[in-house]
């Protein structure tokens, strides 16, 4: 390990915020990875003769209007979310670091076509567009992963063209040209490993964003289908009798509550070691 990472880890660990956030992003994963080990029953488990139980020793979080384990349905649907948020998010790094790339080093004909295109993603409110996506391709996990992941393309590419645009001109990227390397090469050998410190950054919190859309679409019923887990759905279903059963909507809400918070102070605490305006 050399001394600069040694520096950013370090600095890293004196941020509070930063350190709980990732504290928060690790248990989630953990959950996710051993859910089956770890969740007592299995999510689709029923028993009709203890519909929405309140929470017990059997059931900690009590049971829904199927009998079903909320507890369990929650770990399941940890992996859902988590699986949703990473994929969904690396789609959108994957189109946004290719057209900005090309974007911000050819720029003039290819930078317009694609920016005014990103231009007009953007304009659309990111859940409106994940729901137009889904409508066109039907609602299942993989569509509302592809679908999540084209509202993060524009951004991805935004953030990927300005620093492009920052660095194209350094004496290494001239040096690169005068010895012949081929533009490509230049792109992803030396022009990308050097930004991609504010594309880390932005990953951290999309994820957080990428966990609300999820979960937003589930709840309207155009997300992940039953009878996979997801705390969207979970809230949907409970929302007609949250008065009679409020657990059943509390402890959903808590979990995408804390793993939306988890992914943003872990971003925050990212930012800050690793963008130098900051510093």
């Amino acid at each position: 390990m050399n001394e600069n990472n040694r520096k950013i880890i370090n600095s890293f660990l004196s941020n509070k915020l930063g350190v709980s956030g990732a504290i928060i992003v690790i248990i989630i994963i953990i959950i996710a990875l051993l859910a089956p080990l770890i969740s007592p029953y299995t999510p689709v488990e029923m028993d009709l003769r203890n519909r929405r139980k309140g929470p017990i020793l059997k059931h900690p979080f009590g049971t829904d209007k199927f009998g079903r384990d909320i507890l369990s349905r929650i770990i399941y649907g940890t992996r859902v979310s988590l699986s949703v948020g990473l994929i969904s998010v690396g789609i959108g790094v994957l189109g946004g670091i290719i057209l900005g790339l090309y974007a911000g080093y050819y720029g003039k004909i290819i930078d317009n076509f694609i920016m005014r295109f990103m231009d007009m993603l953007i304009s659309f409110p990111s859940i409106l567009l994940a729901m137009v996506v889904i409508t066109v391709l039907g609602s299942s996990m993989t569509n509302t992963m592809i679908a999540i992941g084209i509202t993060y393309i524009p951004i991805f590419t935004r953030i990927v063209r300005a620093s492009v645009l920052k660095i194209k001109n350094q004496e290494f990227v001239i040096a690169s040209l005068a010895l012949g390397s081929t533009d490509t090469k230049i792109l992803f050998k030396h022009i990308l490993p050097n930004i991609l410190a504010p594309i880390i950054v932005q990953s951290s919190l999309a994820l957080s964003g990428a966990i609300l859309t999820e979960a937003a679409l589930s709840f309207l019923g155009l997300g992940v289908q039953p009878p996979m887990p997801s705390w969207g759905s979970m809230l949907s279903d409970s929302r007609r009798y949250m008065e009679l059963a409020p657990w059943t909507v509390i402890f959903p809400a808590v979990a995408i509550m804390f793993s939306v918070l988890g992914f943003n102070l872990f971003g925050d605490g990212l930012r800050d070691v690793l963008d130098p305006k900051l510093k």
